[in-house]
């Protein structure tokens, strides 16, 4: 039976520490995962849920973007994704009543986790200019009210319109098209803040922003480097391609400050073995200071030009552009300089250089451990070549693999969610639909959040997501809504945004993932893209949680008429009845998509997307080939008596979705403020196991940010390293620092010092 959802914020002042754990997912995780299910959502309906996840005629899981493969098990589903269907699947609701009894004031002294776990929402909300509860207001009233702070701008660009990475391709598609035709390339989104470095790398590089590599490569791979990466928490299912990928003979480095139990030990709960005994996944790890992957895939570069047969001439001559720059700045590389970069070892080094040197075929995958630094776009370019050098592109068993985080982060962003759109992308949507979609470049989330805080926005639409908790600088970005006319955000479930408001704010309910769809013209799906690149539909099956939800396209579509009126030539009201109609557009706008709907209610449950350099070995840059790079190496500098901080995510959390107060893995029960740092650090710092203290980071503007009252954790980091979680942390990362070229903020290395806390 489903259980109510708490009343009051569990205290979470004195967390349990026990050792952290060696093997990931088993038994343990099958029963966390059944417990949490039961809790939200009851036996039968756990049961008639979790076994739609992720089959062809079930729904694509709200989690992670990892692609399903072509035989799917019964549970093709891990636990963390469970846990995300049961928070939007859970029998609890909030209703107007809710709203009534809290306040916004009392809302915002709510933890997320409390927010999280009041259910589902059921009906428009509006919180009136001066008022301080939300009060229900039927649908039209809603877009009214949207429609009025819009014809008051003084321009479109005075309009922010941000995007989650759950959105489907088809809500994403309108939802671009009606910020276009309303004037603004205003369309920030969540990939600003985690893999914009990526695209912004590769786009450069090898011409297109995704990775080069299907599911199948990796089985092919003789060498996948996982790098600045916790799949055993971000995306479980990896751990199942992994296993494999061992099996046929692969051999695993990880690069990581953290050693994490997924990559030690892989508890497979498909298969009674796998269940208690498991796999040994990494052959080499690599524990190194963040911040020094750049440092490291130089060096390697550098051995590697200096190993007589270890490049691939045939490959460099006739694909790639820019070598003898790029050859001459890395035999410069230094190995004083790299030790001190990476905290890592001469032997260890030559250990991963000679299992380099023995790989054919070679996947580097990554996520935001190389993303959110500074210089995370020169390394990731020192990633691409690194993987150039022995022609580990364009073959199988080899390329790029950024792992995105979002369901359809990438999918989002494949249908025109951009504030810098291509031209040639901007001209199919003017033909298409035949008016100028307009040309200036728009805000990313920094730039969105800074035009709030200087009062050149003045309405934030969000479809889905939780940007206050997400985005940097907390009390900047807290201050900046507050500036707002109008703060508006499609949601399934409350969260902090919803209490951080402009002058009005809007709560608009919508369908999630698992729930059935019906519009006037049928039973309706939607479809998402993969991490590589791979579209398949996603059907909901479940009864919506309340008769007055609106799914995300139907929002755009009805709020698209009242906004744009007789004025726009486009067909909204068609497109709300038959999602089909927007699929046949976007065949005829997007590259990939002949035959849309054809191929994605196919037998093969849909395909995948074009992809040059690895179909063809043809690389779309601007030079007509792969483009080796030669950045200056570049490594966080720490003061004496610092640490450098990363933020990252505990196990019972998604994004700034937290399921519970546990950290399984790292031993950590009962609590979120706990800061994770090496035992000699602690004792160089006079800080004891068990001591409460400060976070407080430095950065050049001077400002003081603080994050209060963190038990300190003795645990097994990189030496001058620390971790702690966000979005607690967020607000010691300041919202100018920010990555060279992607502007994604670089939370991954935040000078920090420790001041004994008053909570101690």
């Amino acid at each position: 039976m489903a259980t109510k959802p708490p009343k009051g914020d569990p205290v979470q002042d004195a967390p349990q520490v026990s050792e952290p754990k060696q093997a990931a997912a088993g038994l343990p995780a099958i029963k966390h995962t059944l417990r949490i299910a039961q809790q939200q959502m009851g036996v039968r309906r756990t049961a008639l849920t979790l076994l739609r996840v992720n089959q062809k005629d079930g729904f694509d899981c709200p989690g992670c973007a990892w692609p399903e493969p072509e035989h799917r098990h019964t549970a093709e589903f891990c636990e963390n994704g469970a846990k995300a269907v049961a928070e939007e699947a859970t029998l609890r609701r909030v209703t107007p009543d809710f709203f009534a009894a809290h306040s916004v004031t009392d809302l915002a002294t709510r933890s997320g986790y409390w927010l999280g776990q009041q259910g589902r929402l059921t009906h428009p909300m509006y919180l009136a200019e001066g008022a301080d509860h939300y009060e229900a207001v039927p649908w039209e009233r809603a877009f009214d009210i949207v429609a009025e702070e819009l014809a008051a701008l003084g321009s479109p660009d005075e309009a922010l319109f941000y995007t989650s990475g759950r959105t489907s391709n088809e809500a994403a598609f309108l939802y671009q098209l009606f910020a276009r035709e309303l004037g603004t390339n205003n369309l920030p989104d969540c990939s600003n803040m985690c893999h914009e470095s990526s695209g912004s790398a590769l786009t450069e590089t090898i011409g297109i922003g995704k990775g080069s590599v299907l599911l199948e490569d990796l089985y092919k791979a003789d060498l996948i480097i996982v790098a600045g990466q916790n799949p055993g928490t971000n995306h479980p299912r990896m751990l199942s391609a992994l296993e494999k990928a061992k099996a046929g003979g692969a051999k695993i480095i990880t690069v990581n400050p953290l050693p994490e139990a997924g990559m030690g030990r892989f508890k497979n709960p498909q298969t009674p073995q796998g269940m208690f005994k498991g796999a040994a996944l990494t052959d080499l790890f690599l524990q190194i200071r963040l911040g020094g992957d750049q440092a490291l895939f130089r060096l390697l570069n550098k051995l590697i030009l200096e190993t007589n047969g270890a490049t691939d001439q045939p490959f460099i001559d006739e694909h790639t552009h820019g070598y003898e720059e790029f050859a001459e700045a890395a035999r410069a590389a230094d190995w004083a300089e790299t030790l001190a970069a990476t905290g890592l070892t001469q032997q260890r080094i030559e250990e991963a250089l000679r299992m380099v040197l023995a790989s054919e075929r070679t996947i580097v995958c990554w996520a935001m451990g190389l993303t959110q630094h500074k210089h995370a776009v020169p390394t990731i370019r020192e990633v691409v070549n690194f993987l150039l050098l022995r022609g580990n592109i364009g073959r199988p068993g080899a390329g790029v693999c950024p792992v995105r985080g979002h369901s359809n982060v990438q999918g989002d962003r494949t249908m025109g969610i951009f504030e810098r759109p291509a031209p040639a992308f901007l001209d199919a949507l003017e033909k298409e639909f035949g008016f100028a979609p307009p040309r200036e470049h728009g805000y990313d989330v920094v730039r969105a959040i800074r035009a709030l805080r200087d009062g050149e926005a003045k309405v934030f639409f969000a479809m889905g997501g939780n940007f206050v908790s997400a985005s940097p600088d907390t009390e900047v970005t807290e201050a900046a809504m507050r500036r707002a006319r109008l703060t508006v955000h499609v949601s399934t479930k409350l969260n902090r945004s919803h209490a951080v408001t402009g002058a009005r704010a809007l709560i608009l309910p919508t369908l999630g993932r698992t729930e059935r769809d019906l519009q006037s013209g049928g039973e309706q799906f939607v479809t998402v893209e993969d991490s590589m690149g791979m579209v398949h539909a996603s059907h909901g099956r479940l009864k919506p949680a309340s008769e007055h939800l609106l799914s995300e396209t139907a929002i755009v579509c009805r709020l698209a008429r009242r906004v744009l009126g007789d004025a726009s030539r486009t067909p909204w009201e068609e497109f709300e009845k038959d999602y089909a109609t927007i699929r046949d557009r976007i065949a005829r706008v997007i590259p990939g998509f002949d035959d849309f709907n054809a191929r994605v209610t196919g037998s093969a449950g849909g395909f995948a997307l074009p992809h040059a350099p690895r179909d063809e070995r043809r690389f779309p840059t601007a030079t007509g080939k792969a483009n080796f790079t030669a950045a200056p190496v570049e490594y966080p500098a720490l003061p004496e008596g610092r640490l450098l901080l990363q933020t990252l995510r505990s196990h019972d959390q998604y994004n700034t979705t937290i399921y519970g107060l546990d950290d399984r893995y790292r031993g950590i029960k009962n609590g979120r403020r706990v800061v994770l740092v090496n035992p000699e650090d602690a004792g160089t710092l006079g800080v004891a196991d068990g001591s409460y203290v400060d976070l407080v980071s430095e950065w050049q503007d001077g400002v003081e940010r603080r994050a209060a009252g963190f038990r300190v954790v003795h645990y097994p980091t990189a030496r001058g390293c620390a971790a702690a979680y966000y979005p607690e942390t967020n607000v010691l990362v300041p919202l100018d620092a920010t990555a060279d070229t992607s502007n994604t903020p670089a939370s991954k290395s935040v000078v920090v010092r420790l001041e004994q806390s008053t909570t101690d």
